[in-house]
């Protein structure tokens, strides 16, 4: 708690004398960022792995720092406005990390930031596209689901949350949504693939590998 607090005074400076155009630090936004996010994966903040009691004594207490910070994050991404684009695509991956932590309201409010970027980097693209962005997310996914991440409430969330914003957008409906259901195809089969890795049948686990390429 006392590090969470730290880490919000830490925001409040960024966003007083680091955020105009002319003060502007890069680095200390993407320290402040790779912190934060390192701060809510963190082991000891995890509640899903602790028995009930100790979860229950814990949010009792403390409350769920992760969704405490993880809003921090959404607003302080947000609050960059035209300094957005800066930040794509490094921070596609560790943005990926925080709405894979299976707390439900924290993956409702930070999902949509990966829309916020696609605009971004449409807008800002002379081709018209969001390909390092679509790029990006592509391999960190391979990347966190192979290391045990992600389930099928994030893969429903993420088509839901995601297809709703880009219906809306003049845009961004058509190559948004054929974007949306890749990723969400993609996601399928990873999760398919970690589900049967170990299982003992070799067929079951080269089909999953072929579906997977």
């Amino acid at each position: 708690r006392v590090f969470l607090r730290a880490i919000n005074q830490y925001a409040d400076m960024l966003n007083k004398k680091f955020l105009d155009q002319t003060n502007f630090e890069l680095q200390l936004w993407n320290n402040y960022f790779h912190l934060a996010v390192a701060f809510l994966t963190q082991e000891s903040l995890q509640l899903e792995n602790f028995s009930s009691a100790k979860r229950a004594k814990i949010l009792n207490k403390y409350g769920d720092m992760r969704r405490q910070i993880g809003f921090e994050i959404r607003d302080m991404w947000y609050n960059l406005g035209q300094h957005k684009i800066k930040f794509i695509p490094e921070m596609v991956g560790p943005i990926l990390e925080m709405t894979l932590i299976p707390e439900t309201e924290l993956r409702k409010a930070t999902i949509p930031i990966f829309f916020d970027m696609m605009q971004c980097e449409f807008h800002s693209s002379r081709s018209g596209n969001f390909q390092r962005f679509e790029n990006e997310i592509i391999t960190k996914l391979d990347h966190e689901v192979e290391g045990g991440r992600g389930d099928e409430q994030y893969k429903v969330l993420f088509d839901k949350i995601l297809l709703e914003h880009c219906r809306k957008h003049k845009y961004l409906a058509k190559s948004g949504e054929t974007f949306v259901k890749l990723v969400v195809r993609l996601m399928e089969r990873l999760l398919d693939y970690r589900t049967i890795m170990h299982d003992e049948n070799k067929e079951n686990r080269m089909s999953c590998t072929v579906n997977v390429l």
